[in-house]
């Protein structure tokens, strides 16, 4: 009986008995990826809007896609009412927050791990743009609204429209005043419906690729961009020390900037 017959044997009373391990394995690993996370943030923020909006006030879109210059920008949540047509980011994370509104980008921090990532007040202004643009509405009739789902704790001060989970569903309570008419809301509804994408799995990978290749192209500039001072780096030939003759990018504005990165 050679090896692998061996490794079979031993292995099969196992399987046959925890079976049911592998599919809860994959299960398991497939609910941490951010795809999945990004799904399940935007599903109870769905539910919360069904069951605590009154759909005779209140009109849900989700997953709206809209064409745009260069691509497509894709909305989690578009609410309308009279009152104003809500634009909903969401967030499903994890860990402290850190961030302001005129920050390029905030910071995630779990023990001693810390991640960067784009403020989700400029991620959902470009989605307000498009969609304000789209509907021929003014800038007043609409608002921008950022929602953290999962196990998060801000560690600064979040202006009014960034809340946590329901949290939501009180800045949309809290806009009292009339904006527009119930026709003016109709047409609104109408022009989302024959604007947007049609929902599927092929326009959401469309959306994705084209969502990789702008952050490509802003990784490639980072890498050619001092983030200190903002400057061009360029390639330079370490002459000293013990990285003499290794490249790395350096500063144009040295010597007042000496900032420098490792060439990868």
């Amino acid at each position: 009986m050679d090896t692998q017959q061996v490794i079979i044997n031993a292995f099969t009373p196992f399987v046959k008995t925890y079976w049911w391990m592998i599919p809860l394995l994959l299960l398991l690993s497939l609910l941490k990826t951010s795809f999945m996370k990004g799904v399940l943030g935007e599903l109870f923020v769905n539910i919360v809007a069904k069951v605590r909006l009154d759909k005779r006030i209140y009109t849900l879109f989700k997953n709206v896609t809209l064409p745009t210059e260069d691509g497509t920008t894709q909305i989690d949540h578009v609410i309308v009412s009279r009152y104003g047509v809500f634009v909903i980011e969401t967030k499903n994370m994890k860990g402290w927050i850190f961030g302001n509104p005129q920050q390029k980008t905030w910071t995630q921090k779990i023990y001693r791990h810390t991640t960067k990532f784009q403020n989700p007040l400029h991620q959902n202004y470009k989605h307000t743009q498009t969609l304000q643009a789209a509907l021929e509405l003014d800038a007043d009739k609409l608002f921008s609204v950022v929602v953290f789902v999962g196990d998060s704790t801000f560690k600064t001060t979040m202006p009014e429209n960034v809340v946590y989970a329901g949290g939501y569903i009180r800045f949309i309570k809290s806009k009292k005043q009339l904006l527009l008419s119930i026709h003016e809301v109709k047409v609104i509804c109408n022009n989302i419906k024959a604007g947007r994408l049609k929902p599927s799995l092929r326009t959401h990978i469309a959306h994705v690729k084209h969502v990789k290749t702008i952050v490509g192209a802003k990784q490639k500039q980072n890498e050619s961009t001092c983030l200190k001072c903002g400057k061009p780096m360029v390639l330079r030939t370490a002459r000293s020390g013990v990285n003499q003759g290794k490249q790395f990018w350096g500063c144009t504005g040295y010597p007042a900037c000496r900032a420098i990165k490792e060439v990868l």
